[in-house]
């Protein structure tokens, strides 16, 4: 039975934006319409502007004039901000402190300003789309960030509604773990993986899960929230204002903490510096010059995050694992040999365990990913 042929012109410009660059004879085979009629369908999408013509004719592309998107970064102590053009190329980018006991208002208002700021900076095309990642659950259908616990005040905040009614444009919204796992299987270490887990550990611990290609969200858009994950049973009933008893070890704040202990340096409240109170530096800083108390308390960490890893292979069974986040960065030699102890100790034949290759741009690749798949069906629509 002869397959039927989609040759309309928007399924023509899907296929072309899912490749940098396809040729006449790529593109015949997979719409199934010879290279001649395919030519000639192709001629308003050039005419338009929307595709371009590659080296010796052949071949076409997105312009990456045609437009460009914006994409958003919400961290705990900054905004990082990128322009994509329609290729998803960075353009630009630019990154702005904020201040989380602001609440959530005059956060949206600076994220507003600075987006519109760097869209400025384009030089072409418009607005075509924004994305943003946010630490927190997202409930993707109303665009709502359910909860931020390291952002004061950021409960049940419709900021993708905000973004959208602002600029006019398609926006999306997703947890920020969940947008570099996105990242990570488009341009990073995951390419080409359907089953793998990304795990970032940065001031906090959280994970995007892929399945069968796809990002699985779970039942309340909390799939991959380590955070809440136990690994000591006697401490099932404890108390862990706004982090659980995994994050409140296995993250940045949990290494500085753990360090304070092993290094008798003082509690936090205490007169210290913000780097000793809130962050891990010191306690790598520490860790290369020898000390053998940051050592062990690193060690300890370490071996936590191990078993926790284990614990996500032996339900997810997944072929990779990714670990991320600026904690990655402090011993990632040391991290990596311990954790593959523990999970090869735990699980009889555990998965490959890398680091992201794409860093600490993982998100914004996995932003500029998702803004141009938005971006793509709204020209399609209009073609």
């Amino acid at each position: 039975m002869p397959v039927k042929s989609d040759t309309s012109t928007e399924r023509l410009f899907r296929e072309i934006a899912a490749h940098e660059e396809l040729s006449l004879g790529a593109l015949s085979r997979t719409v199934h319409l010879k290279v001649p009629s395919l030519a000639r369908k192709l001629q308003p999408l050039v005419k338009r502007g929307a595709i371009v013509l590659g080296k010796g004719r052949r071949k076409f592309g997105i312009n990456p004039e045609y437009g460009h998107v914006v994409v958003i970064d919400l961290g705990a102590s900054h905004l990082h901000f990128a322009l994509g053009d329609f290729r998803g190329e960075i353009r630009s980018d630019l990154t702005v402190k904020i201040r989380p006991e602001d609440g959530p208002q005059k956060m949206i208002q600076q994220i507003k300003e600075s987006a519109r700021e760097l869209a400025l900076k384009a030089g072409h095309g418009r607005l075509q789309a924004i994305a943003i990642g946010v630490p927190s659950p997202v409930d993707a259908e109303h665009g709502v960030v359910t909860f931020a616990n390291n952002l004061i005040g950021w409960k049940d905040i419709h900021l993708a509604h905000e973004l959208q009614r602002e600029f006019r444009v398609p926006v999306f919204m997703e947890n920020d773990a969940n947008m570099a796992a996105i990242g990570e299987h488009w341009r990073g270490v995951a390419r080409g993986v359907d089953n793998f887990v990304f795990i970032a550990i940065g001031t906090g611990i959280g994970s995007g899960v892929f399945v069968n290609g796809k990002l699985y969200r779970g039942r309340t858009g909390s799939a991959g929230e380590l955070y809440k994950m136990n690994i000591d049973w006697q401490s099932w009933n404890e108390e862990f204002p706004d982090t659980g008893q995994f994050e409140s070890y296995v993250s940045g704040m949990g290494i500085a903490a753990e360090a304070r202990k092993a290094m008798a340096l003082p509690s936090q409240g205490e007169a210290t510096s913000v780097a000793q109170e809130r962050d891990a530096y010191f306690v790598f800083q520490s860790f290369r010059e020898g000390s053998p108390q940051a050592r062990a308390a690193l060690e300890k960490i370490f071996i936590m995050l191990g078993v926790g890893v284990a614990n996500v292979i032996g339900i997810l069974d997944p072929d990779l694992i990714v670990l991320g986040g600026g904690i990655t960065k402090g011993a990632p030699q040391f991290m990596l040999e311990t954790v593959e102890k523990v999970a090869h100790r735990i699980q009889p034949s555990p998965p490959p365990i890398r680091f992201s290759s794409l860093e600490d741009k993982a998100q914004t690749y996995g932003a500029i990913w998702s803004a141009l798949d938005l971006a793509y069906e709204a020209v399609a629509r209009h073609l």
